[in-house]
């Protein structure tokens, strides 16, 4: 007996079939509004850019808080959101399978597992736990019965591991461990990108873009189907933010209150 997806898994899973998509990663309830409305058909929440508004760094927050942040920001569009899961807020295979059967019933069409460990000594989870660890939440998805779509990542690029062979290995193994799209953030170039590409095929690769080094043109050209930028436009939220204030504190003028977009007029409900 299939799956019966909800309409936005559904539309995810084709999102996934051919072409290349850009899937930018809102903060909050209101910037995910504004990007659906500038068409973009998925979206993707970012660990970073959410830990930031609750004055915290990149994996400062806990299970409950994230799942409610997911629930809101799924709540506010309709198109598909997937989830940055980080490890699953679990070591354990057991707990990842726990915690991933949670955020499924939040509204998301999909969730990534990364295998990063949060322990500079040792940044990575070995890579027999890493496999378990995606296939604890490949099976808790399809014990949901939902068909959320899961990405495993690799984050050695991320954690200083910068070693390809060793992040094509495990890529792999997380494909075959029922991976439905493949990821590794900072990739250096086009030419590793590509190699992901090749080493998981026929299975969809997701591509970081957190700085100008390529365009949507040029990824899909070597066989990316996903584009996401991770915490990089809160980060030019950011930038924006601190530069009026540093502005203000350090000369005491306000020429950055000029040319500012009517977010009242952005976020009303259509008429």
């Amino acid at each position: 007996m299939g799956v019966v997806m909800d309409d936005r898994v559904a539309a995810f899973h084709r999102l996934h079939e051919d072409g290349c998509f850009v899937m930018p990663n809102p903060w909050d309830a209101g910037s995910a509004r504004v990007l659906e409305q500038l068409g973009f058909p998925a979206l993707a929440t970012t660990s970073a850019g959410f830990a930031w508004t609750r004055g915290a760094p990149d994996a400062g927050v806990g299970l409950e808080e994230v799942l409610d942040h997911l629930g809101a920001v799924a709540a506010a569009v309709a198109v598909p959101v997937n989830a940055d899961f980080e490890g699953g807020y679990a070591v354990d295979p057991e707990g990842v399978a726990a915690h991933v059967s949670r955020a499924v019933t939040t509204g998301v069409a999909g969730l990534s597992i990364e295998d990063s460990t949060g322990d500079p000594d040792r940044p990575l989870h070995d890579v027999g736990l890493a496999v378990e660890r995606v296939r604890a939440a490949r099976e808790a998805i399809d014990a949901s019965g939902t068909g959320v779509l899961l990405t495993g990542r690799s984050e050695g690029f991320v954690v200083g591991r910068p070693d390809l062979d060793e992040t094509l290995r495990r890529l792999v193994a997380y494909a075959e461990a029922g991976a439905d799209c493949l990821y590794a953030p900072r990739l250096a170039s086009l030419e590793q990108v590509a190699a992901v590409v090749e080493a998981v095929a026929p299975k969809p690769v997701n591509l970081l873009v957190n700085a100008p080094f390529t365009t949507v043109a040029e990824a899909a050209a070597v066989g990316v189907r996903r584009i996401s930028v991770g915490g990089t436009l809160a980060r030019a939220a950011w930038g924006g933010w601190l530069a009026a204030a540093r502005e203000m504190a350090e000369a005491g003028t306000f020429t950055r209150f000029d040319a500012l977009p009517d977010v009242d007029a952005l976020l009303a409900p259509p008429r």
